[in-house]
């Protein structure tokens, strides 16, 4: 009986060695997926803004100058608050480039407790009816950001529950490359938590609030 246990659980330990080693080949195949998507490897020191080549060449410039601004010896905050408004936009509401609805653009400047409900926000509105172009083979027509004008930026102090902050509101236009009637002024709202700013809220020109903080 005793050989028979034995048996039984060195088979058990060798399933599980076998499922282990899968699971990082499995983690080591997908990271190498990820990192062929990197823009050659351009970062922001000390920050978690990556550049993927997946990104409009609009938000590729504007990184350029984001990452100019934070890795000098004085940081400009309203040119950083400037700089996550248009990078923000371009890639929400530029759609052609992404592979479905859950392939939410924008999602690394939103305020990091929120971001969950920013995305189903999104995929519950603006993304509802992107098809699938996980194998490239989409036939629709989706928009395209032609450009980001910053109308305004104004100092101002936000309370999020029980915490005030520092922060910006900002006014931007949205120029497509063809006009199919998505938002085009924008109200943005953005937070100063540590060295980071985050966008908070978005409201769009007939004042219909896309509110990052809601659940709804």
């Amino acid at each position: 009986m005793k050989n028979k246990y034995k048996k039984v659980l060195l088979i058990i330990c060798f399933i599980m060695l076998l499922y282990c080693i899968g699971g990082i080949v499995y983690s080591s195949i997908d990271k190498k997926k990820d990192n062929k998507n990197v823009d050659s490897g351009i970062c922001i020191k000390g920050y978690e803004y990556i550049l993927y080549k997946t990104h409009p060449k609009l938000y590729k410039t504007e990184f350029k100058v984001l990452k100019k601004n934070l890795e000098s010896e004085n940081i400009d905050y309203q040119e950083y608050a400037k700089s996550i408004s248009k990078m923000f936009l371009i890639d929400l509401y530029t759609l052609d480039n992404k592979k479905n609805m859950y392939d939410v653009g924008g999602t690394i400047f939103v305020y990091p407790e929120s971001r969950e409900n920013y995305k189903l926000n999104v995929t519950n509105t603006l993304y509802k009816y992107m098809k699938d172009n996980t194998v490239n083979k989409r036939n629709q027509q989706l928009p395209v950001v032609k450009n980001v004008l910053i109308e305004s930026v104004n100092d101002n102090k936000f309370t999020i529950g029980e915490n005030e902050f520092e922060g910006y509101k900002l006014q931007a236009t949205i120029e497509y490359e063809k006009d199919m009637g998505y938002d085009t002024e924008i109200e943005v709202i953005i937070v100063k938590q540590g060295k980071y700013l985050y966008i908070v809220e978005s409201n769009n020109s007939s004042n219909e609030k896309k509110d990052i903080q809601s659940n709804t």
